[in-house]
């Protein structure tokens, strides 16, 4: 399937990139933005923001969406990590860093240590940077939810991904319930901290199921949404059912904004998770908790 033209990504600033690239492997660290095939590599590079990928590369979950490596072999995880990740935060100067992982089902508790332990080293290197963290379901451990919320981010974004139809094809190992639960024990137990998820369109979904989940993250009182459109990675992946037209991601986001009141719906063609992610220091301030 031929990918339409606003799917056109405006060709990077090649030296900026570099520049950010050469700091990233040099302190041995590695990004969603490089590791996902991300199509907004070019436009974040340039503008010196990374999302920070820990744990990785290889994932112990193969999503047949997603283009990470899987690796169901237990791994030690690297002590050092964390202090890399802090440096990398000060060199860049960055005002606002986005921290994911892999599922880490090998772990007892699923990285959660390992989040705190670069919250803490992020905080203590930039400590006027703010903090959000992507992070996996904890196959429902809400102790290590319990854990890296201990260590205050600003932000917990928890993607839901897909409607729960198309859960046992695109994400076999998830729960669409426990998702929508983990961020529902966020909002009950840490008033203070801005929830977030983030669905992908494109894999078989209708219109009407994407608004359904609206509705779900609403109720469970989810703050930001961000809507994108689905690309397969390659041939052994989940193919692309349907390209959304531009149109329709701003029916999304009115009808998020708008009609259910989130904060912020971030909703186009290119979105992911950690797109625009920046912003989000302007929504605390203008909804401070």
């Amino acid at each position: 399937m031929l990918k339409p033209d606003w799917l056109r990504v405006k060709a990077p600033q090649q030296e900026r990139i570099g520049e950010v690239a050469t700091l990233l492997q040099n302190l041995k660290l590695n990004t969603v933005c490089q590791e996902a095939s991300c199509p907004n590599i070019g436009e974040c590079f340039a503008g010196g923001t990374a999302t920070f990928l820990i744990m990785g590369p290889g994932c112990t979950r193969a999503c047949p969406y997603c283009d990470i490596d899987f690796d169901k072999s237990v791994r030690a995880l690297d002590s050092t990590e964390p202090e890399r990740l802090g440096q990398a935060v000060f060199k860049m100067g960055l005002k606002h860093v986005v921290i994911t992982s892999v599922n880490r089902d090998d772990l007892p508790d699923g990285g959660a240590s390992q989040f705190v332990k670069c919250i803490q080293e992020v905080k203590k290197c930039s400590p006027k940077t703010s903090v959000e963290i992507l992070v996996p379901d904890f196959c429902g451990c809400w102790e290590a939810l319990e854990t890296v919320l201990s260590a205050s981010p600003d932000v917990l974004n928890h993607n839901i991904e897909t409607v729960p139809r198309l859960y046992k094809k695109a994400r076999p190992q998830g729960i669409y319930e426990r998702s929508l639960e983990l961020l529902m024990r966020v909002r009950d137990n840490w008033p203070k901290v801005y929830t977030k998820s983030g669905l992908m369109v494109g894999l078989g979904e209708t219109d009407e199921e994407v608004l359904e989940v609206l509705v779900d993250l609403k109720r469970n009182q989810v703050d930001i949404v961000t809507i994108g459109q689905y690309l397969s990675p390659g041939p052994k992946h989940l193919p692309v059912d349907r390209f959304v037209l531009p149109e329709q991601f701003e029916e999304y986001r009115k009808k998020g904004e708008i009609d259910l009141g989130f904060l912020q719906v971030i909703s186009s063609p290119l979105t992911r998770s950690s797109y625009h992610a920046g912003q989000i220091q302007k929504l605390m301030d203008e909804h401070p908790r």
